[in-house]
């Protein structure tokens, strides 16, 4: 299994469109909690422009997969994405143990 972080870039107007799609993303977000897929999501503050969410699979398919059927992504509060894979060398959940 590997890593993968999943950045949002958020609208301009994200924080007041959001209370009428967030019970639908966060209702998204637990199934792949409870997939075990998504280990941790949540919005960058100050400013509240972009969102980060950690998945745990054997490849990006399952990121990219979650992004294009997010009801943020679908209702334009998000603006780009992009999936990165994180080499995690340090702590318990680490993927790559160092020698």
């Amino acid at each position: 299994m590997k890593h993968f972080l999943l950045f949002y870039d958020t609208a301009a107007d994200y924080l007041e469109r959001r209370p009428f799609y967030r019970a639908a993303h966060l209702a998204y977000a637990q199934a792949a909690v409870e997939r075990g897929e998504l280990i941790l999501g949540g919005a960058l503050a100050d400013p509240p422009d972009r969102a980060v969410l950690l998945f745990r699979a054997k490849s990006d398919a399952i990121a990219r997969k979650f992004a294009e059927s997010d009801p943020y992504v679908l209702n334009g509060l998000v603006t780009a994405w992009q999936v990165r894979e994180w080499i995690t060398v340090v702590g318990p959940e680490a993927v790559v143990q160092p020698a």
